[in-house]
């Protein structure tokens, strides 16, 4: 583990600090379009894509902005002499995956050490997927559950989308036939899966937990992970 473990009131602090920042399902959207724009999106624009008003579009980029996920440059459009400038919120580095503020390796790691000093591994890792699940079904409530998911690809999407949100740089792409498959390319966990590699059932339980809210059960199997050698995590999805 890196660093101290976290206090009561500094965990609080970070965990308020993603939920103002990520809790809204519209600025999480927000969010991941203002990522895949090199030019950056302005308040105008975001009320436009999301039939927003301009004045909650711009709270939602302003509260991105104040949390650190966005930049925010000042500018006149192309060729312009005159007229009001507009404010154009981007990220600084688009390749970037978002760092969350929490130390989740501390947190998990802690409570995982207890669960493999008590249960035999399989046990432990089987614990493990679970929670991950019960956070992967919160997660999809977040964003948005209730919305009807009609396939099985809109839906794999959904979650890529949403583990992006929370520091997994995840994309969904297809495994061959009708088999998609979810890689993370970052893990906002470190390195500690690769000390610890029941961290990934967690994962892997994640996907399943969304996955199971926004459009059905699903198997979840890890293929590629980081405690294997990989330079990737790919998950695995059959329905």
């Amino acid at each position: 583990m890196d660093g101290a473990p976290l206090t009561p009131a500094e965990f609080g602090a970070a965990v308020t600090a993603i939920t103002n920042a990520f809790g809204d399902p519209t600025r999480r959207d927000i969010y991941l379009h203002a990522r895949e724009v090199a030019d950056g999106v302005t308040a105008a624009g975001a009320a436009e894509r999301f039939d927003l008003h301009p004045n909650v579009a711009r709270h939602h980029l302003d509260k991105l902005a104040s949390g650190g996920y966005l930049e925010v440059a000042v500018e006149r459009p192309e060729g312009a002499t005159a007229g009001r400038p507009s404010k154009h919120y981007r990220m600084s580095d688009p390749g970037t995956p978002l760092e969350l503020p929490v130390r989740q390796d501390t947190v998990l790691i802690g409570l995982l050490g207890r669960a493999l000093a008590l249960l035999p591994s399989d046990q432990a890792e089987a614990m493990a997927e679970e929670v991950g699940a019960e956070v992967g079904r919160s997660m999809a409530e977040s964003i948005g559950a209730d919305e009807v998911h009609r396939s099985f690809q809109s839906a794999i999407h959904a979650v890529a989308d949403a583990l992006t949100a929370h520091g997994f740089a995840a994309r969904a792409e297809r495994a061959g036939g009708d088999q998609l498959r979810i890689v993370s390319e970052h893990c906002p966990f470190g390195g500690a899966p690769i000390e610890h590699p029941v961290i990934c059932a967690v994962d892997r339980g994640l996907v399943r937990g969304m996955l199971g809210a926004l459009y059905g059960d699903a198997k979840t199997d890890l293929s590629s992970s980081l405690p294997m050698g990989d330079s990737v995590c790919i998950t695995e999805v059959t329905v």
